[in-house]
This record gives structure tokens, sequence and C-alpha cells, in this order.
């Protein structure tokens, strides 16, 4: 099988599989049938072998799972389209979900996730994701894990803790700063958001799978509930566009794609977005398709999509648009201008009086040049149109090929227990009968690489922050105000330190 049937408008009309990894937009307005042409693409390219990835926003794509039933209007579109190998079946499908409910849970680290991505999700001014930028320098430089947003946190008070000494090494640091990034860690928390950070991360390779017969697998994200939090979907779905194309080999041209990753919604990945992301965007979908990858937006506007990536999209299926508002009218006049003229066709009008389940399309064809555009009748799926019911979302769950892999968090030692451990360590000893005694100075084994702690804690060939303060202080211990004294200032450096 080298290409899709997509439809059928004065001529059958295809998608070629050696073009599948040129990129596509399916557009068009709620209940045209965006849907049913997602479906149709994706058990195309698992037909032939391909693994796609895509997001169930409103739980009917997850029918892909499940054989459709034949009645009469689909077999009336079947034999009017030609499909003469027409047959009901299911798709080997494997379901995620962040929130592990619904599918295998997907996570990634705060780590993978970067400073970039998580001052998006978070909503942080360009001051606050400096500072966090130069927490994330400071994990990497001390080899602190950071894996979910414990890590995170116990970092940031650390930064906070001995921000003095971190300005002077690696950019000003502010505690107002840092407060308003915990506050934007807890808002996140409050939503849910900690589930997509921790251990195991997922690996891109099960999302490349084929089942036994050859045909590619569908992974579906459960997607009904993190729809309702714009940016943790759109981040997320960024942050796996990110990882495909950090960590898949250069491949050139192939015979049909590695992967298809349809991005549903397309819209959130922009709304709001700065420029540093858009053109992290452009960069990924111009060079991602040199590694078999093909990327397909969906949106209902094509103007939803900037014009520097629309215009790298070359398979496009656009339903009805509704001219109703000037909005609408931009829009219409926008799709039109984006095909290939095609001399029997009014595309700007066609565009307005198209039925549910047509569609103007064009593709690319011999030589990569795309094809005039088309007023096409789209087939219908093989798979069921519709939600599954439970029992067949259990069954479809018992048959995954992941398993157990990812249902079970994993909680090994990283920033949190690291510094947890440290401020342990350097715990004075109680109070007793107005004496003091000095917390040991941790070994220097223990002390070994860390440029803060030297400063903190001193070497062999110079005494530290903390003992040149703790003597200091020590001149005063023998009235109330002395002690009181003492207890700020080591209290201040040791951030942690209890008395009784």
């Amino acid at each position: 099988m080298d290409k899709i049937l997509v439809g059928k408008g004065e001529q059958p009309v295809s998608l070629l599989a050696r073009y599948g990894n040129r990129h596509g937009l399916v557009a068009g307005a709620t209940g045209t049938g965006k849907t049913v042409s997602l479906m149709v693409l994706a058990e195309g390219f698992s037909r032939m072998g391909v693994p796609v990835f895509m997001a169930d926003v409103k739980g009917d794509v997850a029918g892909l799972g499940a054989a459709g039933s034949a009645n009469e209007k689909v077999l009336q579109r079947v034999t009017e389209i030609g499909m003469d190998d027409y047959v009901n079946e299911a798709n080997p499908v494997v379901f995620w979900d962040l929130y592990g409910k619904g599918g295998h849970p997907v996570r990634t680290t705060i780590t993978e996730m970067g400073p970039n991505l998580l001052s998006r999700l978070l909503s942080l001014t360009e001051t606050q994701a400096g500072v966090l930028e130069i927490a994330f320098k400071l994990a990497d430089d001390q080899g602190l894990l950071l894996l979910d947003l414990d890590d995170l946190r116990a970092l940031l008070g650390f930064v906070a803790e001995n921000r003095k000494l971190i300005s002077t090494q690696y950019g000003l640091v502010n505690t107002q700063s840092v407060a308003a990034i915990q506050r934007a860690l807890l808002s996140l928390e409050r939503e849910g958001g900690e589930v997509l950070y921790g251990e195991p991360a997922l690996e891109i390779a099960d999302l490349l799978r084929t089942d036994l017969s050859g045909r590619g697998i569908i992974n579906i994200l459960v997607a009904d509930q993190i729809i309702l939090k714009p940016r943790l979907y759109s981040s997320f779905l960024l942050w796996l566009l990110s990882e495909l194309f950090e960590n898949l080999p250069e491949v050139g041209d192939m015979e049909k794609p590695k992967l298809v990753f349809f991005f549903d919604e397309a819209h959130l990945l922009f709304d709001d977005a700065p420029d540093v992301l858009r053109q992290r965007v452009e960069q990924v979908v111009r060079i991602i398709r040199s590694k078999g990858v093909g990327v397909y937006f969906c949106s209902q506007f094509p103007d939803d999509v900037p014009n520097e990536i629309l215009g790298q999209l070359g398979n496009r299926i656009q339903h009805a648009l509704r001219a109703y508002t000037p909005r609408d009218q931009k829009a219409v006049r926008t799709a039109a201008e984006t095909f290939v003229a095609n001399p029997r066709l009014d595309v700007a009008s066609a565009i307005s009086q198209l039925g549910v389940g047509e569609a103007l399309v064009s593709t690319l064809q011999e030589k990569g040049v795309p094809m005039p555009v088309e007023r096409t009748i789209i087939c219908p799926p093989r798979c069921k149109m519709g939600t599954l019911t439970p029992e067949e979302r259990v069954a479809i769950r018992a048959r995954s090929p992941i398993g157990g892999k990812y249902d079970t968090l994993v909680n090994r030692e990283s920033a949190y227990e690291i510094l947890t451990k440290q401020v342990t360590a350097h715990k004075p000893t109680d109070v007793k009968q107005d004496k003091l005694e000095k917390p040991d100075k941790p070994k220097p084994a223990e002390r070994e690489g860390s440029i803060l702690s030297d400063i903190l804690w001193g070497t062999k060939r110079r005494q530290g922050a903390a003992e040149t303060f703790a003597k200091q202080a020590a001149r005063t211990v023998g009235s109330q105000l002395g002690r009181q004294i003492l207890r700020g200032i080591l209290g201040g450096i040791l951030g942690t330190t209890r008395w009784r």
C-alpha cells in the first residue's frame, strides 16, 4: 500500500505515502467532518505500517479501536467513491492519559521539559523565566536530577536561601521572582499538572511500534480533561514534538513516514505564544520531516497557524467555513488563497457551500508538486464512528503491548532527597545550658564538586562563611540578645534550623 485514498472529486484523490512526511492541515468549522478526515488519514497510515500519535479531545477518535458497522448511508458512499476493498475493521490502538485513568500514564521529567516550555506553562514573566533558567543551570552544574515538582520546589528553596552567592556566579536572583515561580507551581499542582512529571518517563520508541501483522499502532491521548487546561495540553504536545525532533536520527526521504503526529486544536499552541516559541515550532516543523515524521495540524481556521508554518504544509483538507462574521470572511479568503487554483472551481464560494463530509483537498503528487484543489467527497472510515463503551475500552487496554511498564510511579533519589540530606547533615545540635555546640563541618568527600558548599562551609585552606558568622556571633552568646542574634544569623544560613 503506497497511498491513502482520501475521497473522490472529479477523480480519486489520494495522499502518497512518500509525501506523508511533508506535513498537512485539516481545517473547518465545528461539525463539518474534520474528525472523520482525521480518522481516515490515521487508519490509512496504520494500514501502511506507519505508527500514529493523536489526541482525542471529544472522545470520538477512540472509535479507531473498534470495527465500524456498514449502514445504508455508508454503503452508498462506498459505492459512490468506488472503495472496492472496503471492509469494517478495528485498528491497533494504545490509549495514553496524563491522569492515568483512561490509558497508560504518560510522563516526562522537569529536566526533559526544560525551562523554556516550563516558563510558558507557568505563564512566567521574562524576569521570572530568567531566574528559572539560573535554577536549571545550577542543577546541571551540581548534578541534581529534576524529576518532579518536589525537586523543583527544593531547588527553588535552595536558590532563595543562597541567592547572594548564586547571584555572584549565575546572575541576579531576587526573592520576589522565586516566590512568584513557587506560586505558579502551586497553581499548576492545583490544576492537576503534577501528574505530568515523574518516572518512568515516556520512551519515544514506544510510540513507534507496529503490531504483529505489521500495522502501525495508533497512539491516542485521552484529552477530554486536559483540553480544559490549554497551556498544559499545548505544552505537553510541543514537548513531545521536540523530543521526536531531538531523539530521532536523520533518515532523509523515505518511502513512508516513521511516525505521523496529529496536533488537534492547533490554535492553542500559538495563542499568546512568545516569538521564541513560534520560532522553535517553525524550526521543528521545517526539519523534522527529514527524520521521517509528518505533522498534521487540525483547527477551525487555516489562519490559526502562522504563515511561516502554514507555507510548509503540503497536504490540505479544508472543510466548510461559514462566512457569517468579518473574521469568518477573512478566514475564507485565506483558505482560498492557500490552494493551487483549479480553473473549474471557485474556491472561495465552494468553501461556504460544502456539505458535511465534503472538503476541498490538495495533496502532493509526483515530484512533490501539489495537485489543483478538488471538491472531494471524503471516504468513510472502516472503524467505528463514535465513542467506545467502557467494556470496549477495557478490552483494548488489556491488549496493550506496553503492558504495565508505565502504570506504577517510581520515585528515585533526585534533587529533593539530595538537598534534604544536605540540610540534615548541616543541622546544629540543641542549645543546652546556654551553650551552643557548633555543627560539624561536612567532610571533604561530602562537599566534593560543590562550589556553593565550599563557599558556605569552607575548605582545608579557607574558613567558610558559616564558621565566620558563627565565631562573630558566639562572642555575644552571654546575653539573651546575643542568643537571638546568633539564631537569626545561623537560621538565615541553614534555612531549616530547628531550636528547642
